[in-house]
């Protein structure tokens, strides 16, 4: 391999290693998004059960986009929002729909719904609280509930 071509393809691996990084961060700030909102639903009913945070885990682990994260660092991420919950559910919901409001009008946004869905049905039960906490989120979204329903 000439100079000029081990040039080229250093500059290449270069660009996609920035891109995967790139990548990285902004799947980090979607990472937030959907562990907001999944707490939001979890926490609806007053009650966390353990089948909605293995639904949250088992997502976070088959996702192309975030399985790139250590489940540590998302079951820190989980608690830490279910601390704000349990401390004061009106500003934790604020602070949960400002993460989520980043994705309104992107295509992530259904995917934060689909995934907060799935955390809402994962105890066999889709109470009302759930529906009204997915019902602020698809808001926040720009998007009609009827949709996912």
């Amino acid at each position: 391999m000439s100079f000029l071509d081990s040039l080229k393809k250093s500059f290449k691996d270069v660009a996609q290693s920035m891109n995967s990084e790139l990548k990285k961060f902004r799947s980090k700030d979607l990472l937030q998004a959907i562990v907001a909102g999944s707490t939001m639903i979890a926490y609806a009913d007053g009650e966390v059960s353990a089948s909605e945070k293995q639904k949250l885990m088992g997502y976070v682990r088959n996702s192309e986009q975030l399985s790139v994260f250590d489940t540590d660092k998302v079951i820190e991420a989980f608690n830490q929002y279910l601390n704000r919950f349990e401390f004061d559910p009106i500003i934790a919901a604020g602070e949960a729909l400002q993460k989520i409001t980043v994705y309104k009008d992107k295509p992530e946004a259904h995917l934060i719904v689909r995934v907060c869905l799935a955390i809402a049905h994962a105890d066999g039960n889709f109470e009302d609280s759930e529906r009204r906490a997915l019902e602020q989120i698809c808001a926040s979204l720009n998007l009609d509930i009827k949709t996912f329903i």
